[in-house]
């Protein structure tokens, strides 16, 4: 089992990869550094094996597929993952490496946006789609992550070893803070520097593509791990909806005994029958959230014995 992981998903990063690999090292001279290619058709795996890193490979595209690799394979207490443009410097690994290994924290996350995120970001959408994200999970999952889509993490083994990832792609960093909180894991925000990418250096996110998805994925993690107030808010909607459709009607029939919409009558009445039909399946639902949640603490338990037994094994193997 490594101390220190610095992982750094990659692809046709031949520009900076080595750079970040070797301010890593600098970094955190105790680390094993590990760059993952997802099939660069550049030189990045040259570039980043001449600067010391060690060479995986995932081959289905992906930086969720990525991630998935990563966290199946390596062991380690600490896990430190940057990406591999070089917009992230090195100067705060040390304090996040330290929030992780003396203070317990589960997921640190590097919050660019309260340092010169918007300064250095070239692309106003992505200013715009941080700000969303970032307000949208804070709303509905009542937490206080500063920066939601940042790919400067550091993680527990804990975290990592019970963490499942369902993401492909960018909507990764989204799966992985509301995991974060729903599990009401200790999530630290550590404040870190931003820069753009140098010059020649393409950012692999699309704005609008990506970012639908990964407002998709907010609304599919919300509705499996909060049922119970997602469904409660479609009932209470199509509850609104069939009362304010229904008043005219009622009032026509107070008013006269005749009730001349009988189409909109029905309606209202379907669409009362489909809210408690959302009503009681959030209460269903919300039944295994909460069996889920429980679940999950003995995985945690399992998964922590997991790692003493490895850290024990480890001492054994030096002092021999």
């Amino acid at each position: 089992m490594d101390k220190i992981a610095v992982l750094i998903p990659c692809y046709n990063e031949e520009l900076t990869v080595g750079k970040v690999v070797r301010d890593a090292r600098e970094a955190l001279p105790e680390a094993v550094i590990y760059v993952y290619d997802n099939n660069s058709t550049d030189r990045t795996v040259q570039e980043a094996q001449a600067a010391g890193a060690v060479i995986r490979h995932e081959y289905k595209q992906g930086k969720g597929n990525v991630i998935r690799r990563m966290f199946r394979e390596i062991n380690a207490q600490c896990y430190l993952m940057i990406d591999g443009d070089d917009t992230y410097p090195l100067d705060c690994a040390r304090e996040m490496v330290d929030r992780v290994l003396l203070y317990q924290a589960d997921m640190v996350v590097g919050d660019r946006l309260s340092s010169t995120y918007f300064t250095e970001n070239k692309r106003p959408f992505h200013n715009f789609g941080n700000l969303l994200m970032r307000g949208g999970i804070n709303m509905l999952f009542h937490s206080n992550i500063r920066d939601i889509m940042t790919g400067y993490r550091a993680f527990s083994y804990e975290f990592v070893k019970t963490f499942p990832v369902f993401s492909q792609g960018f909507e990764i960093e989204t799966e992985m803070t509301i995991h974060a909180v729903n599990y009401n894991l200790q999530v630290d925000n550590v404040v870190v520097k931003f820069r753009d990418r140098p010059e020649g250096s393409e950012s692999k996110l699309n704005t609008y593509s990506d970012g639908l998805r990964v407002i998709r994925k907010m609304l599919q993690l919300y509705r499996n791990y909060r049922p119970m107030r997602f469904f409660g808010l479609l009932c209470l909607l199509l509850t609104v909806a069939a009362i304010l459709l229904f008043l005219p009607v009622g009032y026509e029939y107070l008013k006269t005994g005749l009730v001349p919409r009988f189409p909109t009558l029905i309606v209202c009445g379907f669409m009362v029958i489909a809210g408690l039909l959302a009503l009681f399946s959030g209460m269903i639902l919300e039944g295994m959230a909460a069996k889920d949640r429980r679940d999950f603490e003995y995985r945690l338990i399992r998964t922590g014995s997991e790692k003493q037994t490895m850290m024990k094994s480890h001492g054994r193997e030096h002092e021999e």
